[in-house]
């Protein structure tokens, strides 16, 4: 990984990139590619670090996150651009741009900003769920699906829509209980589709995850006996990681699908703050790798679209000004 960990504060960058996931990265190369100066700041706390491999990514599917990343961050600095290994604690606007100001108390200035720093998964408060997530807990069929098939799956109901987890899973394993835990019980309606599915219910709550040699044996209930399973199914509420934007005058607002919290934006990754785009899972909460660097494209070309537009602006007013005739001196 390339590394700048004290860029000078007089030192100003067309776009400073906080956040160095696929959604980042992608828009790093794109604005490379464009001849801007981008530098990129990262915490190295990247949310899929504990999964086997980044799936649905056409010609990489499979491949480490680790590695997926450092890919990603030599292609930025192969078109130039910057990386820096720190957190980004505050923003502020100054100017016509903006100052970050990263845990280091080095400061980067930069005329627009692109913020891709993801989410945060919480996790249902149940022993063993944290320990095992991204191992033998996951939450995504299209993410881990094909790594299911053929074991014995548990779902963890946790609310609304838990029937429909389960049912969703079921297109890749045969052997699926639900724990309806602290979900609603299933209607009748909805018992007949688990029925016909093939998915044991299991009411009452879970109290614990049985882990053997670092993997899951055994989901515990508070009143019944273990069962055995080799997976769990998850559903964490999903919450954008917005400290910078926050300082920023940005909030999260509540999903409308009852996800989590996210960045509200437009097509683009603008926000209702000028020069501020987002892209990633910190607005798409349910993007997967691939969808996360396609916005990070789109928010790129955007930003470049927006900057071409200043600089026009501003070779205009200059134009001008040197265009006026020069006056040598005035009659008397």
């Amino acid at each position: 990984m390339v590394n700048n960990r004290n860029p000078q504060h007089s030192t100003q960058f067309d776009v400073a990139v906080i956040g160095g996931g696929a959604a980042g990265l992608t828009a790093a190369v794109t604005l490379g590619r464009a001849r801007r100066s981008v530098v990129v700041i990262d915490s190295g706390e990247p949310r899929n670090a504990s999964a086997d491999g980044v799936h649905m990514f056409l010609t990489r599917d499979g491949i480490p996150p680790s590695e997926f990343g450092e890919l990603g961050r030599r292609e930025v600095a192969q078109y130039g651009g910057s990386l820096i290994s720190a957190a980004a604690v505050v923003g502020n606007r100054v100017g016509g741009g903006f100052e970050i100001t990263l845990d280091s108390g080095a400061v980067v200035a930069a005329r627009r900003l692109l913020v891709t720093t993801g989410l945060i998964d919480e996790l249902p408060d149940v022993p063993g769920v944290r320990e095992l997530w991204g191992r033998d807990v996951h939450h995504c069929p299209y993410c881990h699906g094909w790594e299911l098939r053929g074991q014995a799956v548990g779902v963890l109901g946790t609310g609304p829509r838990a029937v429909h987890q389960a049912l969703m899973f079921r297109q890749w394993v045969e052997d699926l209980v639900l724990f309806v835990h602290t979900a609603p019980e299933p209607t009748s309606d909805e018992q007949e589709q688990l029925a016909a599915r093939g998915i044991q219910v299991i009411s009452g709550r879970v109290d614990s995850l049985d882990i053997d040699n670092g993997h899951l044996r055994e989901v515990r209930l508070a009143d019944g006996p273990a069962v055995a399973r080799q997976s769990l199914v998850v559903a964490p509420r999903f919450v954008a990681r917005s400290r910078v934007l926050l300082s920023l005058g940005l909030t999260a607002k509540e999903h409308p699908m009852g996800l989590g919290e996210f960045i509200p934006a437009d097509p683009t990754g603008l926000t209702e703050v000028p020069g501020v785009w987002v892209a990633g899972n910190v607005t798409d909460l349910s993007a997967g790798v691939v969808v996360a660097a396609a916005g990070g494209m789109t928010a790129a070309a955007a930003i470049n679209a927006d900057l071409i537009a200043d600089d026009t602006r501003n070779a205009v007013a200059a134009y001008r000004e040197s265009a006026v005739p020069k006056r040598v001196g005035a009659r008397a």
